[in-house]
């Protein structure tokens, strides 16, 4: 089966406006060398017969984009759906639908079966060493803003005289909605 063709900019894509938050994965994308990684992937899905496939460079991106924000496959694919970072990183127009989570796993699943995971990962992390850099797990991450109570609203010191309050937590005092106030 062939690819899908994706290169050609659509008229809704044309007319996105640009902002600074859509462009948070572009220097991720361009520390890498993605054709080095494309030719790994090149003998993937390239029979003429049968429906056209995702093109692999675009599963694989999304694959790390999975790997990244500890994602499973049915949220993988609803992030593909509505995040246009996402979409920017992958190379995925607004206009098109994305791979669903059945089509994920397959590939994933294809990955293995022909023992090409290892090589791309260790292509994109010799890539990055190279330059110098190293990837440390959870350093991209959608980050829950969600207000908890506090244990300890003020800070308090111990015997030595060092605060047992995390010195990177804040707290405010928020009014519940039976009037109460509660340290946050």
């Amino acid at each position: 089966m062939a690819w899908k063709n994706l290169e050609q900019t659509t008229l809704a894509d044309a007319m996105m406006i640009e902002h600074v938050a859509l462009k948070e994965l572009d220097d991720v994308h361009e520390l890498i060398d993605w054709s080095r990684v494309e030719k790994i992937l090149s003998g993937i899905h390239t029979s003429k017969r049968g429906e056209k496939a995702w093109p692999p460079l675009l599963m694989f991106k999304a694959l790390l984009l999975q790997s990244w924000y500890a994602l499973s496959d049915p949220a993988l694919e609803k992030q593909l759906a509505r995040d246009l970072l996402f979409r920017r990183f992958i190379g995925l127009s607004i206009t098109e639908s994305v791979p669903d989570h059945s089509t994920i796993w397959r590939f994933r699943q294809l990955l293995e079966k022909k023992y090409l995971m290892r090589s791309l990962l260790t292509a994109i992390n010799d890539q990055l060493t190279e330059q110098g850099l190293y990837i440390k797990s959870g350093e991209i991450s959608i980050i829950d803003a969600s207000v908890i109570e506090a244990k300890q609203c003020r800070p308090n010191k111990k015997k030595d005289g060092i605060s047992t309050q995390d010195p990177e937590a804040g707290w405010n005092v928020k009014v519940a909605s039976d009037g109460k106030s509660k340290s946050t």
